[in-house]
């Protein structure tokens, strides 16, 4: 459940946006005051922002300017009633991540949210070098595929494709997708090839029973793990 820090000096919209949130499945904390909110960010743990830029006290670009001071990555989007070309120019090189201009319709804010979320998720994915399949540790970084006091160092290949495999697993990872990603084109012959790197990783993990990559024709591949 992602936590949302929101700022919001309307009573009525503050309260609406709570609820809406909430309901899909968002834990919310609103404040009114500008101060206010970021003493609360400066004092608990929040996964997003949700900045009104006129408010009381201390606007949304100042708090947004304080939070980029302790937190680079944390995604922040900004609500304001301006339509204004500079404040949108000043909000991006803040570092925001969208602007929404009220009026504005929840669902598509919720939207918005849920796809800053995702490419978070993908990124933070990507720089993972390290996955645990089954009794097999796998550090994608230096390519080496651990069981116990047996280490095997793959090739960079066979590497970036298990670790495809672990970004997903248990769920499926099409074959276009991989022969892109690798390969650079989908096409028969880095197809074939394809399927020589997985076979060599289906040796590499057989002596873990609870391990196996399972072939979903015409689709992809899954690597599953009880």
């Amino acid at each position: 459940m992602a936590r949302i820090l929101l700022v919001e000096d309307d009573t009525s919209m503050g309260f609406l946006l709570v609820d809406f949130l909430e309901t899909n499945g968002f834990d919310v904390k609103l404040y009114k005051e500008g101060i206010k909110g970021l003493e609360a960010f400066e004092k608990h743990t929040f996964d997003f922002c949700i900045l009104d830029v006129m408010l009381p006290g201390m606007d949304g670009f100042t708090i947004a300017e304080n939070i980029r001071k302790v937190n680079k990555r944390i995604p922040i989007i900004f609500l304001t009633a301006r339509a204004m070309k500079e404040d949108k120019i000043k909000g991006f090189n803040l570092g925001v991540d969208d602007y929404v201009t009220k009026p504005f319709d929840e669902d598509e804010l919720l939207l918005r949210i849920k796809a800053i979320l995702n490419r978070i998720q993908l990124k933070e994915e990507d720089l993972t070098t390290e996955f645990s399949i089954g009794k097999y540790h796998f550090d994608s970084a230096n390519q080496m595929l651990t069981l116990d006091d047996d280490a095997k160092r793959l090739t960079q290949k066979e590497s970036d494709v298990l670790k495809m495999l672990c970004q997903s697993m248990n769920n499926i990872v099409r074959r276009e997708d991989i022969l892109v990603a690798i390969w650079g084109e989908n096409d028969y012959f880095h197809g074939r090839s394809l399927d020589v790197f997985i076979a060599k990783l289906r040796k590499y993990l057989k002596n873990d029973e609870s391990v196996n990559i399972e072939n979903v024709p015409k689709v992809g591949f899954v690597l599953n793990t009880d």
